[in-house]
């Protein structure tokens, strides 16, 4: 059986690292970092993540402060609460939960945002500073994984890694971690990406990362594989009490016995984006308060 990746489990350690050292600001009579969280409209989707959020803020004693705006607001007037919250002093990073309506430029809004206050790793200077050697704050979701291997001993230098997905938020980036902290050789596959199969049964770490359920079955993997699964989508089921149930990208059942190790969904990937915001958060409050 194939050791679990533990997200739930490790994401419970970094924060307990966190609160430590919000005690210890607090101790010096400094205040606690405050993370503000911009969210437009009311998809149940993202106002689950933001509560998880502000749950998680809530556990490592990190202040927050919630702007909730109707869907109707204009891309000017969320372009002003950006603007303030860059000037605000007492926030000291912030994030816009995704998605955003369609006549707000999601692309506008994210680069609207101070990179030392994005704690999401979105803007592109952020991206860009992945291939750097001053690397500034890292994508929330794809840092996660990283922690996550690195907290397992799971080796990548030298191993293949194959990413299914190219999104701007988890698997461009991730390619980038991989081969520059890594040290692993990277393929990057996405949706034009012919005979997927023939790529993810040559990877030593197989990272999904699309959001389509059971789209990573037991023959496109080979054995003794590291596999990740970032994928997480709503899927029916009317015997849960809230009628849905979550579903990753991997066939789990019967990929799980071929692996050395592999991510549960939910429990994988999911916590461990919540830890590297907080972490992030943290950096942010320290780089620019020298704390």
């Amino acid at each position: 059986m194939p050791t679990l990746l533990d997200g739930k489990k490790i994401a419970g350690d970094i924060k307990s690292e966190i609160s430590a050292r919000v005690q210890q600001l607090k101790d010096k009579g400094l205040r606690a970092p405050n993370l503000a969280i911009i969210i437009v409209g009311d998809d149940g989707a993202s106002h689950t993540y933001v509560n998880g959020k502000i749950a998680a803020c809530k556990s490592v004693g990190f202040d927050f402060t919630l702007m909730h705006f109707a869907s109707t607001i204009s891309e000017a007037k969320l372009m002003k609460h950006v603007e303030n919250l860059n000037e605000d002093e007492d926030i000291d990073g912030f994030i816009v939960q995704l998605p955003l309506p369609e006549h707000i430029s999601v692309e506008k809004v994210t680069e609207a945002i101070r990179s030392e206050k994005d704690v999401d790793g979105f803007t592109n200077q952020n991206f860009g500073s992945i291939v750097s050697k001053n690397q500034l704050i890292m994508p929330a979701t794809p840092w996660g994984v990283m922690e996550l291997l690195r907290r397992y001993d799971v080796p990548t230098e030298s191993r293949h890694c194959v990413i299914v997905g190219a999104s701007r938020l988890v698997g461009a980036p991730l390619a980038m971690m991989m081969s520059e902290e890594g040290h692993a050789t990277v393929t990057l596959c996405h949706k034009y990406t012919e005979n997927l199969a023939y790529h993810t049964q040559n990877a030593d770490i197989l990272v999904s990362a699309v959001g389509k359920p059971d789209l990573i079955t037991e023959d496109m993997v080979k054995e003794g594989a590291v596999v990740v699964d970032v994928g997480t989508t709503r899927v029916e089921d009317k015997s849960r009490k809230t009628g849905f149930r979550l579903s990753g990208d991997v066939n789990y059942d019967s990929v799980a016995p071929k692996c050395s190790f592999i991510t549960p969904v939910p429990g994988g990937v999911g916590p461990m984006t919540i830890a590297s915001l907080l972490m992030n958060t943290l950096k942010a409050y320290e780089s620019q308060h020298s704390a």
